[in-house]
């Protein structure tokens, strides 16, 4: 990919030439190298430009019984507010008995609640951000007290802060996609035939909530 040459971005403040990626991001993949497992497969090490060293796996024995018996291809690590996380991509064949009943169920996704089915009953939220923004708020003004405009780096203090910020949205968001994918597989489960229609495609042409608006939906859990 080269730069634009011609004059359509003349007088515009944007400088030509190729483009940026972003710097910081809170996930690294790697494919066959850049990493090694121990033998008993307590700790991961890289060994690539990473400089992170090694980290201790903490799982239950089935996990760590795949990845002695499971031939891995990639490996994840992300970062989170509370730590990081290391993900295994395995070959593995996932199979889940069924119980065929013959049950059908037709659901409508609002926005004022997860679902409505044909006999109408109603799934409503539990607001689990509505019910945090009081200790959003709080923690968020303890933060902005800490600031200092100018000031690089920001205290101790500052840092402790933000990580006590992160840590309570990284709850609220935590919450909210458990509940969404319990009540999306407790419909499954129960129903041969699921018929449903998002509430993004009923929602055209009407004002969005911004705060409520991106409530998970049954296209984004993973069923």
């Amino acid at each position: 990919m080269r730069p634009r040459d011609d004059d359509s971005r003349k007088g515009t403040r944007t400088k030509r030439g190729y483009p940026k990626f972003k710097k910081h991001c809170r996930s690294v993949e790697y494919k066959q190298s850049g990493w090694k497992l121990s033998d008993d497969c307590m700790f991961i090490t890289f060994t690539d430009k990473f400089k992170s060293g090694k980290f201790s796996l903490y799982c239950n024995s089935e996990t760590r019984e795949d990845l002695f018996r499971s031939k891995i291809n990639r490996v994840r690590i992300v970062r989170r507010a509370d730590g990081y996380y290391c993900q295994f991509c395995i070959d593995a064949n996932r199979e889940e008995p069924g119980n065929y009943t013959g049950n059908f169920i037709g659901i409508d996704l609002g926005l004022k609640y997860f679902y409505k089915d044909q006999k109408d009953n109603a799934v409503v939220y539990p607001q689990y951000l509505r019910k945090s923004e009081k200790k959003l708020k709080r923690r968020q003004r303890q933060l902005s007290k800490k600031f200092v405009k100018g000031k690089k780096p920001q205290s101790n203090n500052y840092h402790k802060a933000r990580k006590r910020l992160g840590l309570c949205h990284l709850k609220v968001s935590r919450q909210r996609k458990d509940w969404s994918i319990k009540q999306a597989r407790c419909v499954v489960a129960s129903n041969d035939v699921v018929v449903y229609v998002d509430a993004e495609r009923r929602a055209e042409g009407r004002p969005e909530d911004t705060k409520h608006g991106q409530k998970p939906s049954f296209g984004k859990v993973n069923i």
